[in-house]
């Protein structure tokens, strides 16, 4: 019987940890830190007249709380931190959109150096700078870059192994130091420029190039001079509409919070070099400015995560000088990282501005997985919504694909795909989807809010039948989609069953809900295909590869692990081959060779 949770402060300690707090089947609602885990956990349970809506309506719903202890509140931000990612639960400030922006990569340690695009930031002695929230946007400015400022383009395997010039270099947009020999210092000095335009150094760029343009000009050089000139013009055009909004010449982020009615806004604004870079809104609905440090907190900890650039600064608009996020920043970023309020007045009129983008923000009101619950008569919000496609080629080599779509969007790294050698043969896709659920299960949260899989309520029994013999009770909902009457791809009135129901949902052909549905179904089939694919060829390459002489399975190992293609490996030279670990230079001769002999059968 679901009975109101009652609170006793003597059965929880007075320690740092995180708190889990759970519905009556067991779904985690909440997931907060605290310092004194007896004393945070109190409060939600004094006064309700007091409390916000939000926290009125957590506490309703509450039936159980579990507790993890951590040796400091740090740790137990971290731990949370890395929860609420997990699990994205209903009351937690959780980011929808919490992808990495794009940022420029100059790799400074590299003799000839490349600037490339890149959405992680790893600590290898390269300098980043960003980021851009549109990849449109950043795209265009590297093209203009590379037209006029011709650095290398490919990446390091290809420029040792290249041995002619590429594309880029006949028409002239790169020097070929991969294959010429190119002015060492003339290429550092192209360097430098890029990196003074990219650090907001762009008038100091802009002056000197007008004064080597001149003298240029005067030695009668005109082409040198022309070059010059072109520079100036991608120099003034990648700085248009970056306004100059404080002279320190420092990185910082600004975040400024805004109630508007609807919910709470957050505003974030990229300031690099003194100029205003980009800007960001976040909003999450029914939150008061009451909630605005959890917000504030909350948000930092995720959006600022492990390979994401953190500026030195980050301006805010409430003391957190108490809470150990500064700590966990500098660790991520290498370096100290500031969390201040504003200093001085440029600081505050930019809060202002921040604080102006979050009011500016709102929710929208239908999302595509809102229409979903309605349509398919779901009891919440399909938030995380999990497809499996089972997939076999002739009998052999079942597979069962696993994509997931979270807010409407996929998220690749969540994909799984399910090998069946035991049904190796029988080609029996229900056998596989009964298999999927019983691994599934095993596999832990996050669980999903509905499961699609692709076929008909023949498929969706064998699911339930797989849920049927786990003991613990998961409460997934469940549908399928098969194609209709033609059987044709593409259709645009496939069905959708739900178990308990003979006949289909009452989803009209070409509707936005069943459309977003056969996009799900079509993301699982491309996926378990491609990966199907990729073990057969894989399993056919290493065959090929383990029958040439001096390579058996070990070294035909170390040679995957560090070329992407079987291609790959017959461009490589015995440097390259003789630089792997457990492989030396006479060695890497034999393999050389037997890879050659391989390449010219592969060309008669």
């Amino acid at each position: 019987m679901d009975t109101e949770y009652k609170f006793f402060a003597d059965r929880f300690p007075d320690t740092p940890g995180v708190y889990l707090m759970k519905d009556g089947r067991g779904r985690i609602l909440y997931v907060g830190k605290a310092k004194k885990l007896r004393r945070r956990l109190a409060s939600y349970f004094r006064n309700p007249a007091g409390q916000t809506p939000k926290t009125r309506a957590l506490v309703a719903r509450i039936r159980h709380i579990d507790t993890l202890l951590t040796a400091t509140e740090k740790e137990a931000l971290l731990l949370e931190s890395g929860l609420i990612k997990k699990h994205r639960p209903r009351y937690n400030v959780v980011l929808k959109d919490d992808k990495q922006y794009v940022l420029f990569r100059l790799d400074r340690q590299n003799e000839f150096p490349r600037l490339s695009m890149t959405r992680k930031v790893v600590r290898d002695g390269s300098v980043y700078f960003g980021p851009f929230t549109s990849a449109t946007a950043a795209r265009t400015v590297w093209k203009l870059l590379g037209k006029v400022f011709p650095l290398r383009k490919c990446k390091d395997t290809a420029f040792r192994n290249r041995v002619r010039p590429c594309l880029y270099h006949d028409i002239g947009q790169c020097w070929a130091p991969c294959v010429k020999d190119v002015d060492r210092d003339a290429y550092a000095e192209m360097v430098h420029r890029v990196e003074m335009l990219l650090s907001g150094r762009s008038l100091e760029l802009v002056d000197d190039l007008t004064r080597q343009m001149k003298a240029a000009s005067r030695d009668m050089e005109f082409e040198r001079a022309a070059e010059f000139r072109d520079q100036i013009r991608a120099v003034r055009k990648t700085v248009e509409g970056q306004a100059a909004v404080i002279h320190d010449n420092r990185d910082r982020d600004i975040v400024g919070i805004a109630e508007n009615g609807q919910g709470l806004g957050l505003g974030l604004l990229f300031v690099r070099q003194g100029r205003l870079l980009d800007q960001k809104q976040f909003f999450w609905p029914g939150l008061t400015l009451e909630e605005g440090p959890e917000v504030v907190e909350s948000f930092i900890g995720q959006f600022y995560g492990p390979g994401r650039f953190i500026p030195s600064t980050l301006v805010v608009p409430m003391d957190l000088e108490e809470s150990p996020l500064p700590e966990v920043l500098a660790e991520r970023a290498g370096r100290n990282v500031h969390i201040v309020v504003p200093r001085n007045t440029q600081e505050k009129q930019l809060l202002g501005i921040a604080r102006n983008v979050a009011a500016r923000s709102m929710e929208v009101r239908e999302t595509i997985t809102s229409r979903l619950q309605k349509v398919l008569r779901l009891p919440e919000e399909p938030v995380r919504i999990e497809c499996v496609d089972a997939s076999h080629l002739g009998g052999r080599d079942m597979r069962v694909g696993q994509v997931v779509f979270e807010d409407g969007r996929r998220n690749p790294d969540a994909s799984r795909v399910y090998a069946f050698p035991d049904l190796e043969g029988a080609g029996d896709d229900y056998a596989a989807l009964a298999g999927w659920a019983r691994r599934r299960m095993e596999s832990g949260p996050p669980w999903p809010d509905l499961v699609l899989i692709d076929g008909g309520r023949g498929q969706i029994s064998a699911v339930e039948k797989g849920l049927a013999e786990c003991t613990e009770e998961c409460g997934w909902e469940l549908a399928s989609i098969a194609k209709g009457e033609t059987r044709r791809a593409g259709e645009l009135g496939d069905l959708i069953f739900r178990p308990g129901r003979k006949n289909p949902m009452p989803l009209k052909p070409g509707s936005p809900e069943l459309l977003f549905l056969q996009k799900i179904r079509d993301a699982a089939h491309r996926f378990v295909l491609g990966r199907q694919r990729k073990a057969r060829k894989k399993a056919v390459l290493s065959s090929e590869l383990t029958s040439l002489p001096g390579i058996g399975p070990k070294t035909a190992r170390i040679l995957w692990d560090r070329f992407e293609s079987l291609d790959d490996m017959l461009e490589a030279g015995p440097q390259a081959i003789g630089a792997l670990s457990g492989i030396g230079p006479k060695r890497a001769d034999k393999i050389h060779a037997a890879l050659q002999a391989l390449k010219t059968s592969r060309e008669s």
